[in-house]
């Protein structure tokens, strides 16, 4: 009986937009999704987060994946959402995106796993890409995308 080599099945994504490209977040990690809000700025934190909100009681600290990618600033908008990840073993994080667009179930015959290297180092945040109505999706690896 080996349980390690179990189908994971279809996964679920939140696929949202940064810059040009499209991301997807395991939904099973995804706590909330809530408007632009304002941001309470912690001295000495690293260079992408960019502060703590207030989520009904609960202290969220909040970061800039666009800054944590090395791409550009954020240009907040009507479309902006913080993400709220509750990642197990940790409390939630949030994080900044363009535009939340949709969910889709991906088998794991739609997800390259291989395709994970490039060269401007986003490649350590992505897990997989998945492909989806002839679009791809790049899969964030929660773990590396919260990780100090």
């Amino acid at each position: 009986m080996e349980e390690n080599k179990a189908e994971s099945g279809p996964i679920q994504y939140i696929v949202v937009r940064i810059e040009d490209e499209q991301y997807g977040f395991d939904i099973k990690y995804v706590d909330n999704i809530v408007r632009m809000q304002k941001i309470t700025r912690v001295p000495k934190a690293q260079h992408y987060f960019r502060g703590v909100i207030n989520l009904r009681g609960e202290i969220v600290p909040v970061m800039s994946i666009r800054t944590k990618m090395g791409l550009s600033e954020d240009e907040f908008t009507n479309e902006t959402r913080i993400i709220i990840l509750e990642p197990e073993q940790q409390g939630a994080v949030g994080v900044i995106v363009d535009e939340v667009r949709e969910v889709v179930t991906l088998e794991d015959a739609d997800v390259d796993r291989q395709m994970c290297v490039s060269a401007e180092g986003r490649s350590s945040f992505i897990n997989g890409v998945g492909k989806h109505n002839d679009e791809l999706i790049s899969l964030f690896d929660i773990s590396a995308v919260i990780s100090d």
